[in-house]
Parts: structure tokens; sequence; C-alpha cells
């Protein structure tokens, strides 16, 4: 009898098999997400998406300052001065042209014998303030206040122009007429009140004959001035001795044709001219011939320009002081004419003084700046007795050897002028 085999109590084989017939999907092998990563996709979307914005609105932020920029400085430039190439300050519009500038440039051109648009050149008949111009210099203002004129501009402006004025161009004058380049050099030129028709009023009783009419008559130059003229102390000029605008200066006998250079070509009254080269005190700085004042005191001469900038005290007004102290004295300008101070003080001949003892009215301009040297170191010693001073300067002993003092010029001594 044949054993039996029974089969064993193992457990049962769990392995899957491998036919393949009985191969699982492989979607049962995949396993699924994690719950971690749901929503990734839409997040980083989402951060693309700000970012993407964020360079969007930064160039179109980048693209708007450069738009307002180029604006302003567009802006800017159309409102231009045509004179001064500044931001124009009270501006005003010339007609019929239209050009507009500073008020102030506008009455500086017309001062200094502007007749005519400055911009174009064309004829104008008046200006007139803008308030459109200024409405829009005001936007501008305020969208860039760097760009407004310094306080010091402004003040200058305002003191030469009033805001709101109109004025009016002045005509032009005629024009000069053709030189005449057969006139020979050696003879003299009618003078401007030579010509039957000037535009003065007023004809030379003597006038002068044009060498270009009849030579013969003609007045050579080697014969010295013709008769009933003379050369001008300034522009050199032929002038009529007789012409009312024709003035002498007291002082060095010299004439002045009161035509060619306004202010200068002129002897004034004695209390309104100006002395030559001495507008303020950075003149007198500049001028060696204020130290010789001094017999070359530096320290002294400080003190008084320090005094002259702290009290604002102009070169003109010491003239005047000066001027009005001699006119006080008994012998008034006798001392300084008897010293030949006006001797040669211009390249033209002088007239002869007639009466030495005339009183004296008019000046030129150089004849007012000697008269200035010679007192200045007097008026300086009466003005330090007004009580201005610090009491250390005016307390100053005087030194017994005056000028001749050889240590005036020391910083380190109290020896006064």
């Amino acid at each position: 009898m044949e054993d039996v085999q029974h089969p064993s109590h193992a457990p049962p084989d769990t392995t899957p098999s491998l036919a393949p017939d009985s191969h699982p999907s492989t979607t049962t092998l995949k396993r699924p997400p994690s719950p971690s990563f749901e929503g990734v996709d839409d997040k980083i979307t989402r951060k693309r998406f700000r970012e993407d914005s964020s360079e969007d609105m930064a160039q179109a932020q980048i693209a708007s300052t450069s738009k307002y920029e180029a604006l302003v400085e567009d802006l800017a430039q159309e409102l231009q001065c045509g004179c001064c190439a500044g931001l124009v300050y009270r501006p005003v519009v010339v007609s019929p042209c239209q050009h507009f500038f500073c008020g102030s440039c506008c009455v500086l051109w017309i001062k200094n014998g502007g007749a005519n648009c400055p911009a174009c050149r064309g004829v104008s008949n008046f200006v007139t303030p803008s308030r459109p111009l200024q409405k829009i210099v005001d936007v501008l203002l305020r969208a860039e206040p760097s760009r407004t004129r310094t306080e010091r501009e402004r003040m200058q402006a305002d003191e030469i122009y009033k805001a709101g004025s109109s004025m009016r161009i002045p005509t032009p004058r005629e024009a000069s007429p053709e030189p005449n380049l057969n006139q020979n050099s050696d003879y003299a030129r009618p003078c401007p009140h030579c010509g039957p028709d000037n535009p003065y009023g007023w004809r030379c009783p003597q006038p002068i004959v044009d060498f270009s009419v009849d030579p013969e008559q003609a007045w050579h130059l080697d014969d010295g001035a013709p008769p009933g003229h003379a050369y001008c102390g300034n522009c050199e000029m032929l002038l009529a001795l007789g012409a009312p605008v024709t003035t002498k200066c007291d002082f060095c006998q010299v004439s002045f044709c009161g035509i060619n250079v306004q202010g200068r070509c002129t002897a004034s009254a004695l209390a309104s001219q100006h002395p030559h080269n001495m507008n303020d005190v950075s003149d007198l700085i500049q001028s060696s011939e204020v130290y010789e004042c001094f017999e070359n005191n530096h320290v002294e001469v400080e003190i008084m320009l320090d005094y002259l900038s702290t009290r604002q005290i102009t070169p003109r007004q010491i003239y005047r002081d000066i001027v009005q102290y001699l006119q006080s004295q008994p012998n008034g300008f006798r001392p300084l004419i008897e010293s030949d101070l006006f001797v040669d003080m211009h390249s033209v001949a002088a007239g002869i003084d007639d009466n030495p003892n005339a009183p004296r009215s008019r000046v030129c301009r150089h004849c007012a700046t000697e008269v200035t040297l010679w007192g200045l170191r007097e008026w300086w010693i009466r003005e330090r007795q007004k009580g201005h001073l610090d009491a250390a300067i005016t307390n100053r002993p005087d030194c017994e050897q005056g000028t001749l003092c050889s240590q005036q010029k020391d910083p380190g001594t109290s020896c006064p002028v």
C-alpha cells in the first residue's frame, strides 16, 4: 500500500503571480499625490502674475516720470527769456511780434538804446505785461520750485521794473550817413551843428567847410581847432563852443559836446557829477591813489574802508561832502586850482581861464575824482569826529611825528592817520 502524502499545513504563498494573464494594471502601482502639493501650480501662476504686474507698473511709472521730466524741461525751455536766457521773470510781451522777455531785461534794453524787439529786431511800438505767461510760470514753479530765480536776482529785477507796468519803445533814430571815403584826414570835418538841417535845432555861426565840397576853404588840422570850435574832452570829436548842449568844466577848462556819450560827454553841476572810476567802495579798495592820500598807511585806510562799508557811504557821497566843505571855506577851490591840480586832465587842448577868481559851478568826471582824492584825508579826519567809530579807534593818541611816523603802517601799533 502506497503511502499517500498529504499536503503540509504551511501558510499559503501570497507572492503575486508573474503570469502574464495575472499582471495587475500600472495605475494601481503609482502613489497618489501628496496633499501638500495640492494648489502649487496655482500659487506659482499667481506669483508670476504679481511679479509681471509689478514690473509693468514700475516700467509704467518710469515712463510716466520720464514724460513728466521731459514736459517740465520743454516748458522751461519755452519760457526762457530771450535776453538773459533764464526762466522769464515778470514777463512782458513786445508788440506786434509777440516775443516775450523779463520786464527788467526789456527796461535795460530800452535804456541802452534799444529801439526794436531784442529777439527779431523788428519794429516795435510798446511792451505790455503778460498775465497768461505769468500763470504758466507760476504753475511750473509749483511743480519744480528748484527752477525759481535766486532772491538776489528777483530783488534786482524788481528795482528795475515795476510789475504790471507797460512801456513804450522809442522810435529808432535815423541811420547815420554813409562815411565819405574821399574825406581827407588832414582837414577838419564839420561838427554835428555845422549842417543847415542838423537835428539839434542850432547851427554854428562859423560852420566848418567840408573838404570834399570846397578844398580851398577847408580847415587844416595843423592849424588847431577851427574858429568857434573845440574838441570834446571825452569823445575827442569837434564841437561847437556856442551850442546849447556844449558844457565846459570850470576846473580843467575843457569843453564837452553833450551829444555822443550820454553822462560822460558833459560837465555837470558840482553836486550832480559822478567821480570817474569811483562807483562804489570796491573801486576805492583797488585804487593805489587812495592809499597815497594816507602816505600808504594801510592800517588807517582799512579802518576807513570798513567804516564806509558799514555805514554804506559811497564815493559820490564823499565827493559831495568835500565839495560842500570847500564851498564853505573863504578860499573855496582856489588852493586846488593854484596847485595846478587840474592841468593836463584830458588829451585835448584846454581853454583859457579868463577869471581865476570866478565861482566854479561845473565839473567833469575826471576833475571830480581829483577833488575827491585831494580832500579824502581831511574828510576822514572830520568823519572820525562824528562819534560813529569804536572808542578803541578814536581814543588812539596822536603821534608827535605825524605823517612822518615810521610805525603808523605797522598793524601792531596804535598810531592814527
